[in-house]
């Protein structure tokens, strides 16, 4: 063998193991719309500029929904998105008190019912509820949070429903990562999951490590957004901003979420009046653009 032949040979299993990495498959996610980021538009004219924009998937909310509802019916709010050709990932309850002790949980419990219910009708799997509230906690409310979410799950798994929460970054009770899965574990319920927002992550009081404890699979759903270059005393729940256009590490928390195997919607919500009460169509081809460049980016799409 001449030196040519021996030095490909001891070079072969090299070029096959980088092969190999190269062709390992990556987790892939698809770019979704919030219907709150298009507020001003209601439910039909949200989801009808959305589709023009080439937008495929989208989260509904329960106040347009509501809305809608005044003068139409929930099979007319189905059509309006199948027609479009829009596949509906989640729909938000907009139910609080779910978690913490208060007077009114019961009542809470009975309008997840409804909401589950209401949007099952739709052919909806997936709903979410945030942490948000102003509670002060004690250590026992902790301990009891597992049993209470637990409880939550039981109305989900009445309309075969997968419960997701969403914890809030400026919850008095459940406002980071690490708090939220130490809860949804103890609860161990199979129609309960936790989700990931971006922009209550990066802009609150978790940390990038903190995507490290994540299990396999764990997260149910991500909201996408990013963090304004501002002063962060200034940040509130409205200054979201469009992915790319901030600070956050966002490639390398992309990167996380594959990691932990993650492959499902990526979720874009905004709050500024900008997007809430512009054209839903030149709202969603901004969006689509920068969001899918940081996507291409992190090698998820």
């Amino acid at each position: 063998m001449n030196e040519l032949s021996r030095r490909a040979a001891l070079l072969t299993p090299v070029a096959l193991s980088g092969a190999v990495l190269a062709a390992a498959p990556k987790k892939k996610m698809m770019l979704a719309m919030h219907q709150n980021t298009s507020a001003g538009a209601g439910y039909r004219k949200s989801l009808e500029g959305w589709s023009r924009a080439g937008i495929k998937y989208a989260e509904i909310t329960n106040n347009l929904l509501d809305e809608f509802l005044k003068t139409e019916d929930l099979p007319a709010a189905r059509r309006v998105f199948t027609d479009l050709g829009l596949t509906v990932v989640q729909g938000a309850t907009g139910v609080n008190g779910l978690w913490e002790p208060n007077t009114n949980r019961s009542a809470a419990l009975d309008n997840l019912k409804k909401r589950c219910e209401m949007f099952a009708a739709l052919g909806l799997k997936n709903v979410y509820a945030t942490t948000a509230t102003t509670f002060k906690a004690s250590e026992d409310d902790y301990k009891a949070g597992g049993d209470k979410m637990h409880e939550a799950g039981e109305v989900a798994k009445q309309f075969n429903m997968s419960l997701r929460l969403e914890f809030v970054r400026t919850s008095t009770f459940i406002s980071t990562l690490p708090t939220m899965l130490k809860m949804t574990r103890a609860a161990a319920h199979p129609n309960l999951e936790p989700m990931f927002d971006c922009y209550h992550f990066y802009s609150g009081l978790s940390k990038l490590e903190d995507m490290d404890s994540l299990k396999p699979g764990e997260i149910g759903h991500v909201h996408f957004q990013d963090v304004p270059d501002m002063p962060r005393e200034m940040l509130d729940l409205t200054t979201r901003v469009i992915p790319g256009d901030g600070v956050s590490p966002l490639t390398r928390i992309l990167h996380n979420l594959a990691d932990k195997g993650y492959a499902g919607p990526l979720s874009v919500e905004l709050f500024l009046p900008k997007f809430q009460q512009g054209d839903p169509f030149a709202v969603a081809s901004e969006i689509r653009q920068k969001a899918e460049a940081v996507m291409h980016r992190a090698g998820v799409m």
